[in-house]
C-alpha cells in the first residue's frame, strides 16, 4: 500500500484587475490604500501562498501592464484553489471585496482569471493577460478559468 502523499505538480496563478475610480494618491482611494500593507502581509502570511506580484515597495498599485493608468493588476500563485478562495473570501480581505464599489468602477467584462502553472513557474504579466482574453473570448476552460468555473489541477 502506497500511502505517501501526491507531490503536487501544478499550482494556481490568478489575475484579477481593477480600474481604480481615481489616483492611489485621491482621497476616493485612502480607504483602500491605507490597507494595501495590512492585506499584503495577510496573503504574504496564509497557507497556501506562494508568490505575489509586487514593487521594491511591497505592492502592485504603480505597476502598469495596459495603457489606462487607474486599471490595476493583481497577481499571485497559491498552492490551491481552496488556499485562495479561502484569503478572497473567508480572511480580512473579504472586506475589500465588498467595500470594492467605493474604489473601483465595474468593468464590463471578465475581470479574472486563474489558471494551473507547473510548480515552481512564476507567471509573467503577459502570459496573465493572455489568459484573460482566453476566458473573455471562449469562456472558463481548463486553460483559464474563474471560481464560478473552476478545474481541478491537472494529473
Amino acid at each position: 500500500m502506497n500511502n505517501v502523499p501526491k507531490i503536487a505538480k501544478f499550482q494556481l496563478a490568478q489575475l484579477n484587475i481593477a480600474r481604480a475610480k481615481d489616483e492611489m494618491a485621491s482621497s476616493v482611494m485612502n480607504g483602500f490604500v491605507s490597507r494595501l500593507d495590512q492585506i499584503n502581509q495577510l496573503a504574504d502570511e496564509s497557507p497556501g501562498f506562494v508568490w505575489r506580484l509586487q514593487t521594491d515597495a511591497g505592492d502592485a498599485t504603480s505597476i502598469r501592464v495596459f495603457d489606462d493608468p487607474l486599471l490595476l493588476v493583481n497577481m499571485s500563485v497559491w498552492e490551491s484553489i481552496e488556499a485562495l478562495r479561502y484569503f478572497v473570501y473567508k480572511s480580512l480581505h473579504v472586506e475589500l471585496v465588498r467595500d470594492r464599489a467605493a474604489w473601483f468602477t465595474t468593468l464590463g467584462s471578465v475581470h479574472q482569471v486563474l489558471w494551473w502553472i507547473p510548480y515552481g513557474h512564476i507567471p509573467s504579466a503577459q502570459e496573465a493577460i493572455q489568459k484573460l482574453e482566453h476566458v473573455r473570448r471562449n469562456g472558463a476552460t481548463q486553460d483559464g478559468f474563474t471560481f464560478a468555473t473552476s478545474f481541478s489541477m491537472p494529473e
